[in-house]
């Protein structure tokens, strides 16, 4: 028998360390080949992570809520192999183990003196022990953490509380009173923000203060893209394994009027604008506590079909955790479709550093004025919001227009 280390992966060119949120398995579970084991946050994603061998996972090496550095082991697990093996490899992983290990066997929790800091980042596993024991976030930043970088660990955390119980009760027992005082209306729930909705949290308010959002929007006759839909329905989900639906079609149109409107496919940097060749079209995806934006990568070189299976690729693995770090950057426009949850019309908040958003409402059937008759048709509300630091109303307004154009225009017959 042997031991392999398993290291944190590298998830994408930036990424240089991730936190543990969840150890799926524990010491002493065998482990099949590509078996999930944990799962990780980076600063761009949440992802699940498998197993690199089979065998026996014999040893933790970081715990739920650890910062590691790419590339620094995180787990031992067994597998089979030579005798000889096994004698080398353990005695070189426990060394690492005791220098993991180390600045928590010699840490004394000292309190710094304050150093002013408010953005000091901490795990949700430190934010909600540190809740639950009515620790407030004054004390907190003044705990010196032995995690990489200063940042404060589970382990700094419980043996400051332990410690902090076993003195003086006089300034802990004030502690609770402090915060609740905020929220003196009548009981609260305080939550701590995980991972992801702290991301979201700080992007959007960034995306808020940074571009002067102005947003449109029109309305669009579905009718034709509805047929190629009804038309294709049973033979395009035999063929393909899930659903054709509007979203395709939308971002086909949208891919379009982006090289007609250059602008909106664009960053602003500094003074000068940044014009981008390539187009990677980001599709908000709702998942189980946020939103993610993945992105369909050169979505100009495909057709309706392949941007269909793109599309459901992403959304899925979005929804499993199977994204890489580097699908959500590097976007050049993004699609929210709300509409997905019956939402008619909505205003989204830019991508930062993109300068235009399109929004998708739901698609529902209206009278509308034909040719001075009424007729019933599937309509759906197209909106656009944009940087007008950048884009100006007409702008904007054309490019609408182009999209709504271009829906409408598509040929019933069609094939997909």
């Amino acid at each position: 028998m042997k031991t392999v280390e398993m290291v944190m992966p590298k998830m994408g060119e930036s990424i240089t360390e991730g936190t543990i949120l969840k150890w799926l398995k524990k010491e002493g579970d065998v482990v099949g080949n590509d078996e999930i084991i944990l799962e990780i946050s980076t600063d761009k994603v949440d992802s699940e992570i498998p197993t690199p061998v089979p065998g026996k996972l014999v040893k933790l090496l970081a715990s739920e809520g650890d910062v590691v550095e790419v590339g620094k082991p995180i787990a031992l697990i067994e597998v089979e192999g030579e005798a000889e093996e096994a004698l080398t490899e353990p005695a070189a992983s426990e060394k690492r183990e005791a220098k993991i290990e180390t600045p928590d066997e010699k840490s004394n929790i000292k309190s710094k003196k304050t150093d002013g800091r408010t953005n000091r980042f901490y795990t949700p596993v430190v934010l909600n022990i540190a809740r639950e024991h009515g620790v407030p976030m004054s004390e907190l930043e003044q705990l010196e953490g032995s995690g990489a970088g200063g940042r404060v660990t589970k382990k700094d955390i419980l043996r400051f509380i332990e410690e902090r119980e076993k003195g003086p009760k006089v300034a802990t027992a004030a502690a609770p009173a402090m915060e609740t005082n905020v929220f003196a209306g009548g009981p609260s729930d305080i939550i701590a923000m995980d991972n992801m909705r702290k991301r979201i949290a700080e992007h959007m308010v960034h995306s808020k203060q940074t571009s002067a959002h102005v947003s449109l929007y029109t309305e669009v006759d579905m009718q034709a893209v509805e047929t190629i839909i009804s038309r294709n329905k049973k033979a395009f989900k035999e063929r393909e394994g899930f659903s054709l639906t509007y979203t395709p079609f939308i971002v086909e149109a949208t891919v379009k009027a982006l090289k007609e409107f250059p602008f909106l496919n664009a960053s602003i940097d500094g003074d000068n604008i940044v014009l981008k060749k390539y187009y990677n079209i980001g599709i908000a995806v709702a998942v189980e506590k946020g939103l993610i934006v993945p992105n369909i990568f050169n979505a100009d070189s495909k057709n309706l079909l392949g941007l269909a299976r793109a599309l459901y690729d992403v959304a899925m693995r979005a929804r499993s955790k199977k994204l890489k770090p580097d699908e959500i950057m590097n976007g050049t426009f993004s699609i929210s479709n709300f509409g997905v949850f019956g939402t008619v019309v909505g205003f989204p908040i830019i991508n930062q550093p993109q300068v235009a958003i399109l929004g998708v409402g739901a698609v529902k059937k209206r009278p509308v004025v034909i040719n001075d008759a009424i007729a019933i048709r599937p309509i759906m509300y197209l909106s656009l919001t944009i940087d007008h630091r950048l884009i100006d109303g007409a702008m904007g307004s054309q490019f609408l227009e182009w999209v709504r154009e271009y829906l409408e225009k598509y040929d019933p017959a069609m094939i997909v």
